[in-house]
């Protein structure tokens, strides 16, 4: 999981992504929907190797699972007088 710090006058704002359940359609190709379960997204490998980009649960790329952006504000300087 990767972490962005972006920042904004005075303050930081960290955001961090992580990848929730699979929503990949497995019965696209008869014409149905049909999710496989994959709950949350774990990756098959280390961190920075192909490996890491796919689901050790449920074997898809990690695109497929649905992206959750947390942002979290560190160090705001605003002082009040």
């Amino acid at each position: 999981m990767k972490k962005r710090v972006v920042r904004k006058e005075g303050s930081h704002i960290v955001r961090t992504a992580r990848y929730a359940e699979c929503q990949k359609n497995q019965a696209a190709n008869i014409g149905g929907h049909a999710v496989d379960g994959c709950r949350e997204f774990m990756a098959g490998g280390q961190e920075g190797t192909d490996a890491s980009l796919s689901c050790a649960a449920c074997g898809c790329h990690r695109n497929f699972h649905r992206r959750v952006v947390e942002n979290e504000v560190v160090g705001d300087s605003s002082s009040v007088n």
